[in-house]
């Protein structure tokens, strides 16, 4: 059975507003983590992806539920778990949890789009990295 991608980071001051909560918008950055260093732990650096394979992932689409509040100084854990891999998609599940409790704070679900970088045109995701995404397959789509 594949497991939840973890990628573990921390709420730094530059993350929170002026209450030491963190802007709802940050929550899209430590998203955004933890998807590259799915790739990165399978080799795939999205710098190289770009100039080898001539492709890039965009964020097609993103609804998250804010659940708690992560404060300053708090860590974090953010658990990614790929929903599906189609043609030239990729769905998932991305959770931020406060390490200590394992409170859920919020919950992303992403649909990212593989784009060919001469023309900005949907393209097949290259065969290594659905490898690397597929690893993270542990919710079935409803």
């Amino acid at each position: 059975m594949n497991a939840a991608h973890v990628f573990h980071t921390r709420v730094y001051y530059e993350d929170t507003d002026a209450a030491g909560i963190v802007y709802y918008a940050n929550y899209l950055k430590f998203a955004e983590r933890a998807r590259t260093e799915i790739l990165r732990e399978a080799g795939i650096v999205q710098r190289e992806m770009a100039e080898t394979m001539g492709v890039a992932f965009a964020v097609r689409s993103v609804s998250v539920d804010y659940i708690r509040p992560a404060r300053l100084d708090d860590a974090l854990i953010v658990e990614s778990e790929t929903i599906e891999v189609g043609g030239a998609t990729a769905d998932g599940i991305q959770t931020v949890r406060r390490a200590e409790d394992r409170a859920e704070l919020a919950r992303l679900t992403v649909r990212l789009a593989c784009l060919r970088l001469a023309d900005g045109r949907p393209t097949r995701i290259p065969e290594a990295v659905r490898a690397a995404l597929s690893r993270h397959i542990v919710v079935t789509k409803p």
